[in-house]
């Protein structure tokens, strides 16, 4: 399998600790000739850490670890998801690193994650700036079918606390993928508690009240921004739909 090449490669601290533990459940027999006491995390006397600097192939395979641990939180791993996280490797590692991702990703997929123990690894293997980038990632799976479960949200917490990222970093990124639902009902001037109907009627009045075709007569500038409006009242509505799964 693809595992083989990317520690042939140059795995630094990703060889070892839980990571290690995964890809050494992976490797099987295409590894016998490894010394398998570096898959348990205890050498060194290091806690499990390989004092090695991180490698792109330490990244890509913690990425592909934590991505199975998001894919998996709302118990279902959907087409949408996939094709987001194949089109990321694609651009980010190119055609043969992706394959082999995509291919690890299923089997670790099968296997259960200790996500706070790989999170810490990860944690502490990578500068500041890389596990940003990583949980930017990881929200961009959980909105890949256009909703993001509470359990993917709860699990890439998890994983941000473990890694070291501060709350403030954590909710600055959560809100470029995760929109805040109480807008959107004050958009339509509405609560959280108005019924399904309520919210239709509410819409209907707002979207007609508010059609750019209404101020047409005043000018070119002003219906474009009645346009720009009238977009934000439909997102909020589309917002709602979806949140409550109604049509």
């Amino acid at each position: 399998m693809g595992l083989g090449k990317w520690i042939a490669g140059g795995l630094g601290w990703a060889i070892f600790g839980p990571i290690g533990g995964i890809l050494g459940f992976l490797a099987g027999a295409a590894f016998e000739k490894i010394d398998t006491s570096q898959f348990t995390g205890q050498q060194n006397g290091n806690n499990g850490q390989s004092n090695r600097r991180t490698t792109g192939a330490d990244f890509r395979v913690s990425l592909v670890v934590l991505t199975a641990a998001v894919m998996k939180a709302d118990g279902r791993v959907t087409k949408a998801e996939l094709d987001y996280v194949k089109n990321y490797l694609l651009r980010s590692f190119g055609q043969a690193a992706a394959t082999d991702a995509v291919r690890m990703l299923r089997d670790i997929l099968k296997q259960e994650i200790p996500i706070a123990d790989v999170s810490r690894q990860v944690g502490n293997n990578l500068d500041y700036s890389s596990k940003l980038q990583m949980l930017h990632y990881l929200f961009g799976i959980s909105r890949a079918d256009g909703h993001t479960h509470p359990n993917e949200i709860q699990i890439i917490q998890t994983i941000a606390s473990h890694m070291g990222i501060s709350n403030h970093d954590f909710m600055s990124i959560q809100a470029m993928f995760v929109k805040d639902t109480n807008s959107a009902y004050t958009i339509l001037g509405l609560t959280k508690e108005a019924t399904n109907d309520e919210i239709k009627k509410a819409y209907r009045k707002m979207a007609a009240e508010n059609h750019p075709d209404k101020v047409s007569y005043l000018g070119e500038e002003v219906q474009k921004d009645a346009e720009e409006k009238f977009k934000k009242i439909n997102q909020a509505y589309e917002s709602i739909k979806k949140e409550r799964a109604f049509v």
